[in-house]
């Protein structure tokens, strides 16, 4: 009897051990969004306007999940035109297949859909998605894509009452077909007519005197640098496009299109309500948008002068740029440092410097990088690559350092190798801010400066604790430099965050490739892709 229940204790052990293991080894929790997205007529300006509108919101709906959620999200398409949505800075690892653009993606047809598989793999922070195709982003489509900490991960800050996610960015009256077509026919774009938070002129956020919130804010705009701060009130850098940061404290904040950014706000003033500010400080005129900040015991309207500075200061923006660093002592999606990887002894493979450019084609407006203007072919690139079909794309148009000669047109890919790590330098020879994202990666900002970049900047290198994010400035006439690691296959967008520059060339792909096939490096086709151009007809 006595080693009869030694064996049923021992069966049972085994059993609850097993049972204990198949919870940690638990798929990723599943999260399931169907939206549609259909035109809408609203008065953001209070002129009545055609947008693009997300289950009847504009701005669409906020999307709140956690690290490593599985997000099935279906997308019916009810416009008259074919449509995609891109995930601003999520890295989709291995599956460059559900990130959204058009060279890797065919757009879902008008009365159709296409259901996007997504994995915020290890990531924590603040992003965005928006529409990817023609000029939609220009009419709405966009909204707030918040990444939170699984709770056994913890955050180097404690945590706010409260969140709120602002969205701001210049907006145009007119029709985003009539835009499409200003840039069809040639011509740049007009000036924008406004600046919005959250698709609004007048919005306002509201807390407890004595407590502290974050404000995760992101510029959705389609060309313009915006500058923001709270009267009254200091803002604590806490996160920026995923990393943890040095924890500085600042007045105020420059955004470029297409970046996002966390600060703790502590509501520790008299209670009544304070003027939240939005300008454009690089621009002229100055466009600029409030919203308000109410203490909830508040008994006191928001009063002037507003807080802006209308002084173009491209230097101190600059040098506020090289203030954000990373908290090395921090945890990140996984319980390991964020500083654990140390990028600044990495020998880079190769230098690569992009020369962006505004050059006239036919006597048409087009933008270009390295002297190759983009365009689309009619079959995504990731399924040209995939089903070998030639013709759709070359991997030697673009160069990869600038040099003298004729504009082009191409549809530019640059191949690259799986675990090279690159060093690229964005070179600015124009007169206007310049805004790049990179899609699939974080990349280490390593550096800032004027003029032309020479390999003697490199000395000037942040090498110990750059900030890692997916989309960077560079500001008029200067360049920026940064430190990439090529960890996930596939073909990814290089473009300007700048939409009309988008549009018109200023982007290519980036082909992260290796001979070697394998699902360790990159996921298989899904099999609900929509098949278009060549890829039409082909077997999954």
């Amino acid at each position: 009897m006595k080693n009869g229940s030694v064996f049923v204790h021992l069966i049972v052990w085994v059993l609850g051990f097993f049972s204990v293991i198949s919870l940690v080894e638990g798929e990723d929790p599943y999260k399931f969004f169907t939206w549609t997205a259909t035109y809408g007529t609203i008065a953001p300006l209070g002129v009545p306007q055609q947008v693009i509108l997300i289950n009847g919101q504009f701005p669409g709906p906020r999307l709140d999940v956690v690290t490593n959620d599985n997000l099935i999200i279906n997308v019916i398409n009810k416009l008259d035109e074919p449509f995609l949505l891109t995930w601003n800075g999520i890295k989709q690892r291995k599956n460059s297949w559900q990130d959204g653009v058009l060279g890797t993606n065919c757009p879902i047809p008008p009365n159709s859909n296409y259901t996007y598989k997504i994995q915020p793999k290890d990531q924590i922070g603040t992003y965005t998605y928006f529409p990817s195709t023609a000029m939609h982003r220009a009419a709405g489509g966009f909204g707030g894509f918040n990444v939170y900490a699984r709770s056994v991960i913890p955050v180097p800050y404690p945590t706010p009452a409260s969140d709120f996610t602002l969205l701001i960015g210049d907006w145009y009256k007119t029709n985003h077909k009539v835009l499409q077509q200003t840039l069809e026919s040639g011509k740049a774009l007009h000036f924008p007519d406004s600046l919005l938070i959250n698709g609004q002129t007048h919005s306002s956020f509201s807390g407890d005197q004595g407590k502290t919130y974050m404000f995760r804010i992101s510029n959705v705009g389609l060309s313009t640098s915006i500058s923001f701060k709270i009267q009254g009130h200091k803002m604590k850098l806490v996160e920026c496009e995923g990393s943890h940061t040095v924890q500085n404290v600042y007045e105020s904040l420059d955004l470029h299109v297409g970046q996002s950014l966390s600060v703790l706000v502590t509501l520790d003033q008299p209670p009544k309500e304070y003027c939240i500010v939005a300008y454009t400080p690089f621009t002229k005129p100055i466009l600029n948008t409030t919203a308000v900040l109410r203490y909830t015991n508040s008994q006191t309207s928001a009063s002037g002068p507003l807080p802006i500075d209308p002084k173009y200061q491209i230097q101190s923006s600059m040098e506020q740029a090289r203030t954000f660093r990373r908290n090395l002592t921090a945890n990140a999606a996984r319980p390991n440092p964020q500083g654990s990887f140390h990028y600044g002894s990495i020998k880079t493979s190769r230098t690569i410097v992009l020369s962006n450019s505004a050059p006239l084609l036919n006597g048409k407006q087009r933008y270009a990088v390295n002297r190759a203007s983009y365009f689309n072919p009619d079959t995504p690139l990731k399924l040209a690559d995939y089903f070998n079909i030639s013709g759709v794309f070359r991997t030697d148009t673009i160069q990869s350092q600038p040099a003298d000669g004729p504009v082009f047109l191409a549809t530019s890919v640059l191949r690259t190798a799986l675990h090279e790590f690159l060093e690229i330098v964005f070179q600015n020879n124009e007169n206007e801010v310049q805004s790049w994202h990179l899609d699939g990666y974080d990349i280490w900002v390593v550096g800032y400066g004027g003029s032309r970049w020479t390999p003697t900047q490199r000395k000037t290198y942040n090498l110990n604790d750059a900030v890692a994010r997916h989309t960077v400035q560079v500001y008029p006439n200067s360049w920026t430099s940064i430190l990439m690691s090529l960890d996930n296959q596939g073909m990814w967008n290089i473009r300007s965050a700048n939409w009309a520059r988008q549009y018109l060339g200023q982007q290519f792909y980036l082909q992260v490739w290796s001979e070697q096939k394998s699902l360790a490096n990159e996921y298989d086709i899904p099999t609900n892709s929509i098949l278009c151009g060549k890829a039409r007809g082909r077997k999954i």
